[in-house]
């Protein structure tokens, strides 16, 4: 169809135009293949997704306990009119409102204990009958620091799994309490969803704990209520629950057997889990890593959140020493509750980028690459608000809200060691390019991990691998005609091999309020023939005219940022980059992974904003400036593909 409507266009001008003006006409392979477009209007008959939609997929609200205890006391309704763009007043009852509304949002309170938080609030008679619950009770009443403590008491049991049985009972599935809970959240979610303008996920978080160590899922249902209820959410406390995500994912199966329904899990947070996330032999419990745990991963395991509060988790400098972004925003003091302090030797199994590589030799050893996951951003927010921006910050939980103190205050200090309060991180959100804004839509982009996460801007990023995209493909303020017609977007394998080397087309805008762009990169990993697993970080498009060194190194694109006044300028950075890039070091009997880091200028951190709003001092090891980021879903070569 293409070829017959530029040949049209060649004879026509040939028809029309005089003798004299022949020399300015424009071959007809001049014109092929500029344009894919199946009709003249290039928005009309897309078959592929044109939008970015972006949302938060882990938040909670006063309903989970910690929360709760940390003194959040809203709900629900004040997480879904807040991401759909209202003003609310939050917990510590300061006015907020997003710079810009999100498109969607998934729930996630933590199942075990929900509804205890509101029965802790108002001294229920069960709860007072145990010693655990009078106590956190008596200090949620408290308040304050009283109530902070609580929370970091109740978080320090939960994660030991010392909670007392006959209350956790009383808030596990098969109780009236947790049953009247959970239809109660279903409506509320459901009474919020609005399929083309916003769209409210059912979901609750899995909040599995190994002694101290994180193993966190989030569920994410596909289905509205009339599924959703058939079922309670899985559990980690006894007597009906369990912490090994093998049970999981039999509980995800069971529900989509038993309700005709769609799920899935991702995990997050595994530079706080001591080494467990991401096993590559044996798991935590001494149980093989085989063929059994590596499908049922790869199967209900779509995606990861590699950035949030608790900090990135995309690598670490140990793990990536050639690497000179590698050490954003790092948390890697200990695991969740700093009940066991961090080792070097425990981060191969807690970050995304050596996971991948990974996958390859799990995938080489049983069959199937267990760590085949796209990336999600979100903030883990603990008051209701998915604040993601730094200038707009509204912390973890209640007590680090904005104030004068919360820079300075410990979010968690044990023996072991301290996360700082000024080390929790703005961020971040995840972008989903999908057809419409609707439950069904969305949740199958993500499925197939045509996403991405940010640490917070919402910079619009496409990412295509192929084997024949060439600079023309890039003449266009629309190449993702080409990018879907010529080869695979982000999140996909890369078709059969047409030519020696895989090549790329990655093109970014930086957020239309945010700040300019410092480059693009492109980050590889593989593994050779003999088991080998390598990484390289390729500089593919930059800002100005900067020119690598000897050494390949791109120098720095400078600093706008102006502590005094919490400000930067984009005078430097690029409001786009694209390029079509080449594999240079491609062998085609390597498995491979492909992901696209796009790098911001310089701004100021969250920080930045609380010494020059509010006065508060700010600790001398304080980072006061940060690049921020985005993230694409892999794109995967395999040899025998």
């Amino acid at each position: 169809m293409r070829k017959c409507l530029n040949t049209a266009i060649v004879s026509a001008i040939y028809l029309f135009s005089g003798a004299a003006n022949a020399q300015f006409l424009p071959s007809e392979e001049s014109l092929q293949d500029l344009y894919p477009g199946q009709a003249y209007s290039p928005y009309a008959q897309r078959s592929f997704p044109t939008r970015v939609y972006w949302g938060d997929t882990h938040i909670h609200t006063g309903l989970s306990m910690d929360a709760g205890l940390f003194g959040n006391t809203t709900g629900l309704e004040t997480m879904l009119r807040f991401a759909r763009g209202e003003e609310v007043v939050s917990a510590t009852g300061q006015p907020v409102k997003l710079a810009r509304p999100l498109d969607w949002i998934v729930t996630t309170e933590h199942s075990d204990g929900m509804g205890m938080i509101t029965d802790l609030a108002k001294g229920a008679p069960n709860i007072m009958q145990s010693e655990q619950g009078a106590r956190w009770s008596r200090a949620l009443q408290e308040g304050g620091e009283a109530s902070a403590a609580a929370a970091l008491d109740l978080i320090t049991t939960f994660s030991q799994g010392k909670m007392d049985p006959d209350l956790i009972e009383d808030y596990s599935p098969g109780s009236p309490i947790y049953a009247s809970v959970w239809e109660n959240m279903v409506d509320t979610v459901e009474s919020y969803n609005d399929p083309g303008d916003f769209t409210a996920f059912h979901g609750f978080e899995w909040t599995s704990l190994i002694r101290g160590n994180n193993m966190h899922r989030n569920v994410i249902f596909r289905d509205n209520p009339d599924r959703v209820k058939q079922v309670q959410p899985m559990v980690t406390q006894p007597p009906v629950g369990s912490t090994d995500p093998l049970d999981l994912y039999n509980w995800l199966e069971n529900y989509e057997a038993s309700t005709g329904g769609q799920v899935f899990a991702l995990s997050h947070n595994g530079n706080l889990s001591n080494g467990i996330m991401f096993p590559s032999e044996t798991r935590y419990n001494g149980e093989p890593v085989d063929e059994a745990y590596a499908m049922a991963r790869s199967k209900w395991e779509p995606l990861y959140e590699i950035t949030q509060i608790k900090g990135d988790g995309e690598t670490h400098p140990v793990l990536s020493p050639d690497d000179e972004f590698a050490n954003y925003e790092t948390w890697d003091a200990g695991n969740l509750d700093l009940s066991e302090a961090k080792t070097e030797n425990m981060l191969a199994g807690e970050y995304a980028r050596e996971a991948l590589k990974q996958g390859f030799a799990i995938e080489a050893r049983t069959g199937t690459n267990p760590y085949k996951f796209g990336f999600s951003g979100a903030t883990d927010s603990h008051t209701s608000l998915s604040t993601a921006d730094s200038d707009n910050y509204f912390g973890k939980a209640a007590n680090a809200e904005p104030s004068l103190t919360r820079a300075s205050h410990p979010f968690t200090e044990t023996e072991n060691g301290i996360f700082p309060g000024w080390s929790l991180v703005a961020s971040g959100y995840t972008g989903i390019w999908a057809e419409e804004n609707t439950r069904a839509s969305l949740w199958d982009a993500m499925v197939r991990r045509e996403v991405y996460a940010t640490t917070g801007p919402r910079m619009a990023v496409r990412f295509f691998g192929g084997w024949e995209f060439n600079e023309n493909d890039l003449r266009s303020r629309a190449p993702a005609f080409v990018g879907y017609e010529k080869g695979v977007p982000m999140g996909a394998d890369l078709r059969p091999a047409t030519s020696g080397a895989p090549t790329f087309m990655v093109y970014a805008l930086r957020d239309p309020i945010g700040a300019n762009l410092d480059r693009i990169q492109i980050v590889k990993g593989w593994m050779d023939g003999d088991g080998n697993l390598s990484e390289k970080v390729y500089d593919v498009a930059w800002s100005g005219d900067r020119e690598p060194d000897a050494d390949g190194k791109l120098p720095a694109v400078g600093n706008t940022v102006d502590l005094e006044a919490a400000n930067y300028v984009n005078t430097i950075g690029a409001s786009e980059l694209a390029k079509v890039w080449t594999d240079p070091d491609f062998d085609a009997s390597e498995y491979a992974f492909y992901y696209a880091r796009v790098i911001e200028i310089p701004t100021p951190r969250w920080v930045v904003y609380d010494k020059v709003r509010l006065g508060a001092e700010i600790p001398e090891e304080a980072q006061l400036i940060g690049q921020e980021r985005a993230y694409t879903s892999p794109i995967w070569y395999s040899p025998n593909k």
